[in-house]
């Protein structure tokens, strides 16, 4: 069970690296002009909608595969369906954060917020547990 999880926290930690690294390179953050807070118009309303609607669809993409999975499997049974879920989720938020990257640069400080959220959507047994046991109320 731990050499999954282990892998698991691998793949968490290399999709968190390789956005953190393409936002330093491709973002300009060294100049820290992406603090400016651009003018929020119609047009660019969607830009901070990718955001939301990532971390929205993420999480309930996320539950829903849990949900799949019966309560009264063993725990061991329980991890292929969590790291499906978790991949899942990390992968839209990984997208659009380089949306956000590659279309519209001055909304940086949204894409920074989806990498710090996904950073802390970590993989650990005692959160696995605890949100199979969410799920399963």
């Amino acid at each position: 069970m731990n050499e999954k999880l282990q892998s698991l926290k691998i793949i968490h930690i290399a999709l968190c690296v390789g956005v953190t690294l393409a936002y330093f390179f491709l973002g300009d953050l060294q100049t820290l002009e992406f603090l400016n807070v651009p003018k929020i118009d119609s047009t660019s309303f969607i830009y901070l909608l990718i955001g939301f609607c990532a971390m929205f669809l993420g999480n309930m993409v996320y539950n829903q595969r849990l949900k799949t999975v019966d309560p009264k499997s063993k725990f061991e049974e329980r991890i292929a369906p969590y790291m499906t879920a978790s991949i899942i989720r990390w992968a839209i938020l990984e997208g659009a954060a380089f949306l956000i990257l590659f279309l519209k640069k001055e909304f940086l400080v949204v894409g920074l917020f989806l990498i710090v959220y996904m950073i802390f959507t970590r993989p650990s047994s005692e959160g696995m547990k605890r949100d199979f046991a969410a799920v399963s109320k």
